[in-house]
This record gives C-alpha cells, sequence and structure tokens, in this order.
C-alpha cells in the first residue's frame, strides 16, 4: 500500500528491471544506441545478463510521454559530431527531412513595420544602415559578410527532431534489445529510503494513476500507476519533465546552480513554392525581428521543405509577450517572404528550451540513478546547439554504464561519479559549457550590450565574456503598470479585443500597433487553424491535469496574464474570475506557462506547476 500523492492509499503493482528510462529524445536515444551496439557485437557477454531476470539480457525499459516517437517538435540544424561518431557509416538519405548542411548565412533583421520595441542605440544603427541602401540592405536585412566561428555547422546535419527520433527508435527496436513504450506517462521517481538529501537514491519510477478527474481523484476505471523499480534509473525527460523536476525539488541543486534563463522555440515545417530558389542544406540564422531579442531561423530540408521558426527568450521583460502572431509576422519579413510567399504550411510545433547551460546543471549522478540531455544542462547557449550535446551525454553514460557492467559494479553514486560524470568533465562537451557559461549575461542588460558580450565570449572561447546577476525568470516580467498611461491605454485596448472574441495574442500586440494578418488560409492561418493544420492535440481522457495554479488568489490578482499570452496551444485562457482556465484537450505541453508566470510565491519559481501529463501535439513532420 502507498500513496498516491494526494493522500490516498492505493495498491500498486510492481516490476522488477535493470535499467528504467524516463523520457525518449536525442540523448536516450543516444544511451540506448550504444548498450545496443555493445550488445549486438557481443550478446553472450555475462555483462548483458540480466540480475531480475537470470537467463536473460538485461531488462531495458523507456517509457515516452508522447504516443509516437516521431512527437519531437524542433528543426535542427547541428555539427552532429557525437551522432556521426555512433553512425560513422551515417546516410543522411535515410533519415526522412535530413541533409546535409551546403551554406550559412547570419542576417540581421530591421523592422520594415515600425512596431517593434527598438531602444535609441538600435534605432540609430539601423538608421546608419538604411543610409547606404542596396549597398548594404536588401529586403530590410543586413548580411554579416562571415558566419562566426562558434555558430558554423559545416559539415554538420539539418534534422527534424521528430523525424530523427523515429529513426533511432526504428534501429533500437529492430534490435530486440531494449523496450520502448510511447504513451506511458511516468509520475515520478521512486526515492529511497533514506531521508538524507546528502545519500541522493532512486529506487526506480512510478507510472501516472489513469482513470482520474482533472485534480488526480480516483474515479470510474481507476488504475493505479505500477512501480517500475530498477538498479539504474536513466532520466531523460527535458527540462519541464516530471521526473527531473521532482528530482531538483528533492535534492536540490548544487550550490551556486539554478535554472532561470528559459526560451520558448516556436516554428513551422512549410512547402516551399515549386520554383524556390532554397537549396536543401541552407541555414539561415537571424536577429533582430520582430523584436530585437528575439533570434530566428530558416533550415531547408529535402523534397522542398523547410523549418522556419522563433525563439522568445525569458529576458524579454515586456509582459506583451507572444508567440505564434510574433512568428507570422518573422515569416512575413521581406528577407524571408520572398522564398516562403506561395509556400504552404504542413506542421507546426512548440516547445520550452532551458538556457541555463553549465549554471543549470541538475546533480547529474546519485545512488542508482543518472541524468543526460537538456535536463542535465548539456546545452551550449553559445553555440545554439543542444542535440548532439544531448546525444552524446547519453553515449557517455552507455559507455559508463558498459564500463560498471564489465566490472560487475552496482550502480552506486561513487561508481557513477567516478566514470559517467569524470568522463563528460573532460569532453568537448564541458569545455564547451565552460565557455558559454556567460556568453549571453550581457542580454540581461540589453540588446546591443548581449551581442557584444556574445561576441566576445565567442571570439575569446569563454575567456572574456560580459558577467551578469541573473534574476528569477518570474521577477524579469515587467509589469504593465511601469508603463503609466500608455500601459493604461494598452490593457484597455486588450479588453475591448477580447470581449470581441479575439485572442489575447492578437489583442496585445495589435494594441502594440502590430497590423493584422492577412489571412490566405495556406500559410498565414489562425493559430487554431495551425493547430488543425499543423498536426492533431490529443489529451486522452483518464488522466489529472497537468498544469496546476498553486494560489488561483494570485492569478485573479495578477494584471499582466503573460501565462495567456505565451500559451502555444492556447490552452489558458481568462476565467470570469480572473483567474486562467486550463483546457487540457488544447495544450502542446511547451512548458511556457511554468516559466512565463509573474506571481512568484517564494520569489524563484512561480505561481504554476506543470506535472506528468498524457497527449500532446503530434505531426509527422515535425
Amino acid at each position: 500500500m502507498n500513496s498516491n500523492g494526494r493522500g490516498v492509499e492505493v495498491d500498486r503493482q510492481a516490476m522488477d528491471v535493470d535499467i528504467a528510462c524516463a523520457g525518449f529524445g536525442p540523448a536516450m536515444g543516444g544511451f540506448l544506441t550504444t548498450l545496443t551496439q555493445a550488445w549486438t557485437q557481443n550478446p553472450a557477454d555475462p555483462a548483458f545478463q540480466s540480475r531480475v531476470a537470470p537467463s536473460l539480457p538485461l531488462q531495458v525499459v523507456c517509457y515516452e510521454r508522447a504516443d509516437d516517437l516521431a512527437a519531437g517538435v524542433s528543426g535542427v540544424v547541428t555539427r552532429a559530431e557525437g551522432i556521426r561518431s555512433t553512425f560513422p557509416a551515417l546516410d543522411p538519405t535515410q533519415i526522412p527531412m535530413a541533409a546535409g548542411v551546403t551554406s550559412e548565412r547570419v542576417l540581421y533583421l530591421l523592422d520594415p513595420i515600425g512596431a517593434s520595441r527598438r531602444s535609441a542605440l538600435l534605432r540609430c544603427g539601423d538608421f546608419l544602415l538604411r543610409l547606404g541602401k542596396e549597398r548594404w540592405l536588401k529586403d530590410h536585412a543586413f548580411e554579416l559578410p562571415w558566419t562566426p566561428a562558434f555558430l558554423r555547422k559545416h559539415g554538420g546535419l539539418v534534422l527534424s527532431i521528430g523525424q530523427f527520433n523515429q529513426w533511432v527508435g526504428q534501429q533500437l527496436m529492430a534490435g530486440g534489445f531494449v523496450q520502448i513504450w510511447p504513451g506511458t506517462v511516468v509520475s515520478g521517481p521512486i526515492f529511497g529510503d533514506t531521508p538524507d538529501r546528502e545519500h541522493r537514491e532512486v529506487a526506480g519510477l512510478r507510472l501516472t494513476d489513469q482513470g482520474v478527474d482533472k485534480h488526480g481523484a480516483p474515479a470510474e476505471g481507476f488504475m493505479p500507476g505500477m512501480d517500475v523499480r530498477a538498479r539504474l534509473t536513466v532520466v531523460g525527460d527535458g527540462p519541464v519533465g516530471a521526473v527531473g523536476q521532482k528530482l531538483d525539488e528533492h535534492f536540490g541543486m548544487p550550490a551556486g546552480h539554478a535554472r532561470r534563463d528559459w526560451a520558448l522555440g516556436m516554428k513551422m515545417v512549410i512547402e516551399l513554392p515549386v520554383d524556390t530558389t532554397l537549396e536543401p542544406g541552407s541555414v539561415w540564422h537571424t536577429f533582430g525581428f520582430p523584436e530585437p531579442e528575439i533570434f530566428g531561423f530558416l533550415y531547408v530540408h529535402p523534397h522542398r521543405l523547410a523549418s522556419v521558426g522563433i525563439f522568445i527568450p525569458s529576458w524579454l521583460g515586456d509582459p506583451a509577450r507572444t508567440a505564434y502572431r510574433y512568428l507570422q509576422h518573422y515569416i512575413q519579413h521581406p528577407a524571408l517572404w520572398r522564398h516562403l510567399n506561395g509556400g504552404t504550411l504542413r506542421s507546426w510545433g512548440a516547445k520550452s528550451l532551458e538556457e541555463s547551460g553549465k549554471r543549470g546543471e541538475p546533480f547529474l549522478v546519485g545512488h542508482g540513478f543518472a541524468r543526460i540531455g537538456e535536463g542535465s544542462g548539456s546545452t551550449n547557449m553559445l553555440t545554439g546547439s543542444g542535440v548532439d550535446e544531448a546525444w552524446t551525454t547519453g553515449v557517455q553514460l552507455g559507455e559508463a554504464v558498459l564500463e560498471i557492467l564489465d566490472a560487475g559494479l552496482p550502480f552506486t553514486q561513487q561508481n557513477l561519479a567516478a566514470t559517467y560524470e569524470a568522463h563528460r568533465r573532460t569532453s568537448r562537451i564541458e569545455r564547451g559549457l565552460r565557455q558559454a557559461e556567460h556568453a549571453r549575461d550581457g542580454f540581461h542588460s540589453g540588446f546591443v550590450r548581449g551581442l557584444i558580450g556574445m561576441a566576445l565570449a565567442g571570439l575569446t572561447g569563454g575567456r572574456l565574456s560580459l558577467k551578469a546577476h541573473i534574476p528569477p525568470a518570474p521577477r524579469r516580467i515587467l509589469p504593465f503598470g511601469i508603463y503609466g498611461k500608455s500601459g493604461l491605454r494598452l490593457r484597455d485596448a486588450a479588453a475591448l479585443i477580447v470581449a470581441d472574441g479575439r485572442p489575447l495574442h492578437d489583442a496585445l500586440l495589435t494594441a502594440r500597433g502590430w497590423p493584422d494578418i492577412p489571412f490566405d488560409g495556406r500559410l498565414l492561418v489562425t493559430h487554431q487553424d495551425a493547430l488543425l493544420l499543423g498536426g492533431k492535440v490529443q489529451a486522452v481522457p483518464g488522466y489529472a491535469d497537468h498544469v496546476v495554479f498553486l494560489d488561483r488568489r494570485r492569478c485573479i490578482s495578477c494584471d499582466d496574464k503573460t501565462c495567456i499570452a505565451m500559451c502555444s496551444g492556447q490552452a489558458l485562457s481568462l476565467g470570469e474570475d480572473g483567474a486562467p482556465n486550463f483546457e487540457r484537450e488544447k495544450c502542446v505541453h511547451c512548458g511556457a506557462c511554468l516559466w512565463n508566470c509573474s506571481q512568484s510565491p517564494d520569489g524563484e519559481r512561480g505561481n504554476i506547476e506543470f506535472h506528468a501529463g498524457s497527449g500532446g501535439l503530434h505531426s509527422g513532420e515535425n
């Protein structure tokens, strides 16, 4: 008998495995591929004999929340050093939507509309660029004469992360060594019996209860989640994964480490016009529009497909943060629109990115567990790269596990630290994270200062940078009140438009002077149409709501409602009492609400918790 987390005692079935894994992404792909390749080369090796099922190979099980391994939503450009090391004979044509990088451009986009919030210094720079006219500018864009070395992905790959995950999963399941269970939600880790936090111990994973109401109380068809006990638990469930979050809450973070830098990535997969001149493998990096703080990208896949998207960072203090409409204005910038006009929306997606890097690294190992991937702080924000780094951390753990198995040792904190953590500390991943540690600090003091700091760090390998104190994300959301009368006008205009039935996303930007979108039904479509055209949002019945408001009184008193403005799937709406309403059937599980809440009860986190949940956005082309 044990609790369902709400004080109700229930009987749970239990299962013993050797290795239990949470989350299937690039990091877990690297880990499971490393084990599978080693087992395939020597299946009779005694090291691969299971301790929980004698006479059978290691029992390795991986649980993934999404109901399809191709549910990842990122368009990616990566140097792919770790991926190519795992697959030396890799042929990109065997992976849907993959291509080798053929060209790279870095563009500074000026504002052709005049609605962007630009500082006086930036407006002066734009004015000087415009004096050069066609000599410097083309389609309101200034192309850097070279791509800085730290941004270059020469020799790398353009990928759809969803298609890559599916390809890796197919290789793994064909091998027969590991079991991957999509559509299986893990509610959290099973902690060891020792209450001392210094003795970090995890004994497995608990699957989520089914047949419950929206609050998690047992209802008709109630089925308690199974306890999966494991010798080793591998956590790779990303920056907003329930297992990783509960580990951080239970064990805390290493001294001086915190997760305070975030971004929402949103993108479209666009079928380019028939007469396109963009070649597969073309890579564009952009900055400056629609707001100076927003970075953008265009990656060209084979068969006239392109991933086009933006990153909205947590240092964008304006509470009128949006995503989808900013993306629509982005694709209409003249430099992009000349290539995209006449195209068709094929897919759409969004996800949160944890951008703290090294400073957001949690405890990597403990008794019976290890962490890999983005949730382990592996993303390099100087190079704008995370997929290959995540993959490589999985490979490093896989090699460490093989080393421990060969020695016949248990998966203790000491043994995992001496292998996995030690190898990671001396690897190129660690060197890159150290160089990037303060690369983006300057953006917290302004866009121009941020560019200078990033250039300094990139050109000096991190030896020089503009360091700054990084406040918690909720405290960086500026209240509307600071805008005085203009803030009042903004709120009044937004209220009128919302009353007219327009989503808050549109209301805020329209009130700021951004023009309405000229919908064409193919590429420029409403947010809800993008959800329908670009994929499917599913929410299997019988699960509890995974977005939880801790104190509704704080929500009611909040004037900003940034969580609603930044909700990627419009799953959050304004309720009659002034608090947000959550519709699980619309949630795409991007996690943006988690860090887009200004009502912090403790000064560090927002007033929202993001629990384990089923469903999300699914598309074959993400």
